[in-house]
């Protein structure tokens, strides 16, 4: 069974179309292939089906489509229920999207190592793959998220292919095209750099140099900038004469192997920290040509790098990554498979990563480690931006991107407040073809965090949020879980002094017990008995024993954990604390969703779509159903079709949200529940 989305989404079997009914229907299958065999979770397939108002039967729905859709593609393909959500494992039949990424991965391949021909033979392979508009017959939700960035990377699989037509001394031959692409896309500039050149390799020098001031025209009115460092010097040797020997034109050909991440956590492809991670595919070996290069009349391509123009101010590379924490310790995994993603895979597709969990648990402190570990990866610069205020109501879009476009070295254009799309094309346009890695911290809100993702594949974003957000939907997802046991005794040997903790071993393991492995707490500990070198171990360990002012002893200065858990639940809605407040009268234990359905007095399926729903936003910690501490180890993997998942809180949000002043069960409720 084949599946074809790069064009109007369908299956077939045996080259015949399957009859699927509906654009809904379609939405489901392309969501579920674009997810490559990992989960997508129940709160994805009804934002791309119904966007933000879904109907009160969502769940009923969705299930009656999955399995209409199960009985259309067995056997051959299989539809697996894995909550939080459905993941599609299509066997072995053709999918187009991947046959177009390895074709392209093979074509600028061999346009880097000069092996013009076959390069040309594999790019214009990928492009027939393109079989009309991309997802032709899904929501309008669906299409949003994915058509521009596939409709990027097809526009620069076309320029790669006409790299090579151009090398191959094609030009005649693709003028007509050329023609038709510049118009398509007036404001890519490396397009209308090799249409000029085609054009004055034909002897039409003067068509070339309308090209280039037509260009000029739309990029001053549409953007309000100056043609780029290429055109503007193929341009300068269409004046001299000299554009047979003088093109230069940057062309972005990594071919480092491509990232492989593991299975679903929480949205969209998932960095598997656990065992076993597969640690990428190497490109499929490929026979190098014998082109001569001095047969053809243009310069070898160069590695994409920032060469200014002659006369033009160089610009210093922002860095503007927060300094690394001190004594940051442990997250081994987590930190190699953030280093895979950042590591530069040759492929068209932005490499973006959510990094999310519950407050105090490091998000920040693993980016920025993370980051700054990977910066020679990115030599155009490193930008960074926390999306909230002091307050933790989220920034305005257009002062983040004002702050960015400075760091640039880009004056946004006209007064305050500026307008957010004028905005969002220069900040797109500044960062198009730059190796630039951005970190946005406490991102809240998909709506917000949009206008900030930069263009192209040479970029790449690390987001960190409480909570998944559509946007970064096609991204990685990294769902960061508490400290192990020694992991937090280093954390906190670091903090407040090995010798200390080694003198006091038990009453070490008894502070870094209370703190649950969160870092921020852990770090709050440490500090005090730093800053308090007359107090032993055990006085502090006896001191967080007190459940009713544990919260209270984990401050230091201006730090104080119940703040940072307050700030954390007030950005959640007031439904979600309430039942939060109500649920922690099950106390410290796993609880299971008929548990819960039995405190919040409500059927058991909506009962389960809230929890799931707390989970989602790192509120409930998921377990095994034996008990075991799965969440502690792996993060939130998937469950097998047939378990059922149970629920528990993080031992000090269980004490925070204890101390809210909302009604509870009464006692009897609780002894039905279990």
């Amino acid at each position: 069974m084949d599946f074809h989305l790069l064009g109007p989404v369908e299956a077939r079997r045996a080259g015949e179309p399957i009859a699927l009914s509906g654009t809904k229907a379609h939405t489901l299958l392309a969501a579920l292939v674009l997810a490559r065999g990992r989960v997508v979770p129940d709160s994805r397939l009804s934002r791309l089906l119904w966007g933000t108002a879904p109907p009160a039967t969502m769940s009923a729905q969705i299930y009656t489509y999955v399995s209409r859709l199960r009985k259309l593609l067995e056997p051959e393909a299989t539809l697996e229920r894995r909550p939080p959500g459905y993941a599609l494992r299509t066997g072995d039949g053709l999918v187009d999207i991947v046959e177009y990424e390895r074709l392209d991965r093979l074509g600028r391949q061999a346009l880097h190592e000069h092996r013009y021909e076959d390069a040309g033979n594999m790019l214009r392979d990928a492009l027939a793959l393109w079989q009309g508009p991309l997802l032709g017959n899904v929501t309008e939700f669906l299409a949003e998220e994915e058509i521009p960035q596939w409709e990027e990377g097809r526009a620069a699989t076309l320029e790669n292919r006409m790299e090579a037509e151009l090398a191959l001394g094609r030009h005649a031959r693709i003028v007509a095209e050329l023609t038709r692409l510049v118009a398509d896309f007036p404001l890519r500039e490396r397009m209308r750099a090799q249409l000029m050149t085609a054009l004055y390799r034909c002897g039409r020098r003067a068509d070339a140099l309308h090209v280039f001031h037509e260009g000029r025209t739309a990029l001053a009115e549409q953007l309000g900038v100056d043609p780029g460092v290429d055109l503007t010097r193929t341009h300068q040797a269409a004046l001299r004469g000299t554009l047979d020997l003088d093109l230069d034109l940057d062309v972005d050909l990594d071919v480092s192997p491509v990232l492989v991440v593991g299975p679903g956590l929480d949205v969209g492809p998932v960095l598997d920290v656990g065992p076993g991670l597969d640690l990428g595919a190497n490109p499929e070996p490929v026979e190098r040509g014998t082109a001569d290069p001095a047969a053809v009349h243009t310069a070898e391509p160069e590695p994409l790098a920032p060469r200014p123009h002659a006369g033009l101010p160089v610009l210093r590379a922002p860095a503007m990554l927060p300094p690394a924490t001190a004594g940051f310790t442990g997250r081994g995994r987590e930190l190699a498979a953030l280093r895979r993603l950042l590591t530069p895979d040759g492929r068209a597709t932005p490499r973006r990563c959510l990094i999310t969990g519950m407050a105090g648990i490091g998000k920040t402190a693993l980016a920025v480690h993370a980051a700054c570990q990977n910066r020679a990866h990115f030599p155009d610069g490193q930008l960074y931006a926390d999306l909230t205020e002091p307050d933790g109501t989220a920034k305005d879009p257009r002062d983040v991107l004002a702050h960015l476009l400075r760091a640039l070295g880009e004056q946004p254009s006209g007064p305050a407040p500026y307008d957010l799309d004028d905005l969002v094309r220069a900040y797109r346009t500044s960062t198009a073809g730059r190796r630039i890695l951005v970190l946005l911290d406490n991102a809240t809100d998909g709506r917000r965090l949009a206008p900030l993702l930069p263009s192209g594949a040479q970029s790449a974003v690390l987001v960190t949020g409480h909570t998944p957000l559509a946007v970064t939907v096609g991204a990685a997802t990294l769902g960061v879980v508490p400290l192990s046991p020694q992991e937090s005794l280093d954390l906190l040997a670091a903090t407040a002094g090995r010798a200390r903790t080694e003198a006091e071993p038990g009453a070490a393991r008894t502070i870094a017990e209370h703190c649950g492995g969160l870092p921020l707490a852990l770090r709050l500990a440490g500090a005090r008995l730093a800053a308090r070198s007359h107090w032993s171990l055990a006085r502090l360990a006896g001191r967080l024993a007190e459940t009713d002012t544990r919260l209270d002893e984990l401050a230091f200065g201006e730090m104080e954990l119940r703040d940072s858990l307050a700030k954390w639940l007030a950005r959640t809605d007031e439904g979600n604390r309430c039942l939060l407040a109500r649920l922690s009268a099950l106390g410290a234990r796993s609880f299971s969703a008929a548990s819960a359905a039995a405190v919040l007095g409500l059927p058991d399926r909506l009962a389960e779509d809230l929890v799931e729903r707390l989970a989602d936003s790192a509120l409930l910690e998921i377990v095994h159903p034996s008990g075991g501490a799965e969440a502690a180890e792996k993060g939130r993997a998937a469950f097998p079709h047939r378990s059922h998942p149970r629920y528990r809180f993080h031992p000090l949000v269980l004490l925070y949200v204890q101390s809210l002043p909302v009604e509870r069960p009464v006692p009897v409720t609780l002894v039905q529940a279990g």
